[in-house]
């Protein structure tokens, strides 16, 4: 009985990490995301490219065989999960070079601080303090 508490304990607190729960709150988020593509694309993108080229993808399909119980092909709902894809990894794509971007902004202002804050110590080349008057590495005098 206390390996199947132990086991319960140690599930419980791996539900419970923040990165598990970050993950579950990314899945959801996709999911939601996946959907908004998905209607962009089929509601939206497809028929404008039915004005250009004549042809809506989700209708097209080829049977595969005859009669009405024949099996059917439905290649243009593939061509339009194609399209779907693309347009969910250039959002994505986009979304991290932003992200990205703003890091580094972050990242060059957190450096430019740090070196108006310290100084090097010209006796034991250890960084200090810009208002220190003396190393507490070597404890010259500056």
């Amino acid at each position: 009985m206390a390996k199947k508490k132990g086991f319960i304990v140690e599930f419980k607190k791996f539900i419970m990490r923040g990165n598990v729960m970050d993950m579950a709150v990314g899945v959801i988020v996709g999911g939601a995301f996946t959907a908004i593509v998905t209607s962009l694309n089929k509601d939206i993108l497809t028929p404008v490219l039915g004005i250009f080229g004549g042809i809506d993808f989700s209708n097209l399909k080829v049977a595969l065989g005859t009669g009405e119980n024949a099996p059917v092909l439905c290649y243009g709902n593939f061509i339009t999960a194609v399209i779907n894809f693309l347009i969910t990894a250039l959002v994505i794509f986009m979304l991290i070079q932003l992200i990205n971007k703003i890091n580094d902004k972050f990242s060059k202002k957190d450096e430019e601080v740090t070196k108006t804050v310290t100084k090097t110590c010209p006796y034991c080349k250890s960084e200090i303090a810009m208002e220190a008057t003396r190393c507490p590495h070597c404890t010259s005098q500056l």
